[in-house]
């Protein structure tokens, strides 16, 4: 790409954005109408990118790509005339006749950076947010999942004006570009290194910024259990994409009594799940590429198998494996990002809980207990990005809770309404009245303290 050609469109947006109004509520709907009729009508191509980059089969690139954003999408149209209602607050009376309000302003122009494990969902999606919030907006697909790059920059090309939404495919080169350019806030997916790069660019004009990261993920599980149930919503969540979901639980922290009739539950729910042969199984995905598939080869090669690990590197396929590790294993010092499930036994929760607490902020956290005081114990000292309770996955996908990380594993929250928040600006308006006009506020102050406390205290 003509990188002269993205600073041109960078600066229009942005000299559009000071020099017209906001985009009314009509404008942004219409924007938002012709997102899902462009979606609707490359679906066929949206689908058939996803498997062409990561063999993802229909049923998994509905459920977590395009019927996602697809709700989240009408979900946005729905309630849009809400959300950018203003909200009135209380003002002291002491202000008396003043009124307060809040109102909800685009930042401007808006970056967005997204991965490559779900390519279509993680660009689509925060995009929703930041039109419905009335935005300029740059988009930046992975060059990895390169079908679906290509897709996407169809649909952003036939669908909006460039100085509306504008997609940029590319690499390092043009990333970079893009981060050399001003923008009003910048959205990024991905890993942790990069993410710093990232914040260091934009500290540089002090642009506000979300970072959606990822962890080490753990699954609890104490007290008493239906280990069966428990299996199969662990194999379900840790499998699904091959491993390659940023909140797939990442290992397992068993109680000891309950540790080999789980791993026989699990290789149950592997073998019901996807057949002998994992590889011919039509609802298993592959690895990204041969960098990432060396990197998995190289942790199965380094730890204690207990279930899997055959692997092709001409299909990029990696089996689903189950590894038994120890807190000191070479598999648990980073996030795994593939079919790899170490488990490790604890032999109390607090041995457990302080094992999670001394690492990173994971984005994820899955307790399987019957115990509600266990639980509460979980949610109480381990600090996580979102929880799901007796299941996997499941949190993100309600659009009423927030989604994002803390600490290593990220920064702001989307999905729903707060993905219009996190793309607006929270502008606090006091509007004072001119028929009333309390002389204590002026100098000369003095003898004017008393009177102060006496109405702070009656109308504060």
């Amino acid at each position: 790409m003509n990188l002269e050609r993205i600073d041109e469109v960078v600066k229009n947006q942005r000299s559009l954005n000071q020099s017209k109004s906001n985009f009314s509520l009509k404008e942004r709907l219409s924007l938002l109408d012709k997102l899902e009729k462009s979606l609707l009508k490359y679906e066929k191509e949206i689908n058939e990118a996803l498997y062409e980059d990561l063999r993802k089969c229909h049923f998994e690139a509905q459920i977590s790509e395009f019927l996602f954003v697809l709700n989240e999408l009408r979900s946005a149209k729905k309630h849009l005339k809400k959300w950018m209602k203003r909200k009135s607050v209380k003002t002291p009376l002491i202000y008396f006749p003043a009124k307060s309000y809040i109102l909800s302003e685009p930042y401007g122009s808006v970056l967005i950076i997204s991965p490559w494990n779900y390519p279509f969902q993680l660009l689509i999606s925060p995009l929703i947010g930041a039109l419905a919030a009335g935005n300029r907006v740059v988009v930046k697909p992975s060059e990895v999942s390169a079908s679906t790059s290509k897709v996407i920059s169809k649909i952003i090309s036939e669908t909006f004006d460039e100085s509306t939404v504008y997609c940029v495919e590319g690499g390092v080169e043009e990333t970079t570009r893009l981060l050399d350019n001003r923008f009003d806030y910048i959205f990024y997916t991905g890993n942790g290194h990069v993410a710093r790069i990232i914040m260091e660019k934009a500290s540089k004009n002090l642009t506000p910024l979300t970072l959606e990261l990822g962890g080490k993920s753990p699954c609890f599980i104490f007290g008493a259990q239906k280990i069966d149930l428990v299996a199969k919503r662990i194999v379900s969540g840790k499998f699904f994409n091959a491993g390659q979901t940023c909140i797939a639980p990442d290992y397992i922290l068993v109680e000891d009594k309950h540790y080999e009739e789980l791993v026989n539950k699990l290789e149950k729910y592997i073998l019901k799940f996807f057949g002998k042969n994992a590889q011919k199984s039509s609802s298993y995905g592959r690895i990204i590429n041969e960098r990432h598939f060396d990197r998995i080869v190289e942790l199965i090669e380094s730890e204690e198998l207990l279930y899997g690990g055959e692997s092709d590197k001409d299909d990029l396929y990696i089996s689903p494996s189950i590894i038994s590790a120890k807190k000191d294993s070479h598999i648990m010092k980073d996030e795994i990002f593939g079919p790899l499930l170490p488990i490790i036994k604890m032999q109390n929760l607090k041995e457990a809980i302080d094992f999670v607490s001394e690492g990173e902020k994971p984005l994820a956290n899955y307790i399987f207990s019957e115990d509600k005081k266990i639980v509460e114990v979980i949610l109480d000292r381990v600090s996580s990005g979102g929880v799901t309770i007796n299941d996997t996955l499941m949190h993100i996908a309600n659009e009423n809770l927030p989604f994002g990380g803390v600490g290593e594993s990220g920064m702001g929250a989307y999905h729903g309404k707060s993905s219009f928040d996190l793309f607006s600006h929270k502008k606090s308006v006091f509007a004072s009245s001119s028929s009333f006009d309390p002389p204590f506020k002026y100098p000369p102050y003095f003898g004017k303290m008393r009177l102060l406390r006496w109405l702070l205290k009656f109308f504060g």
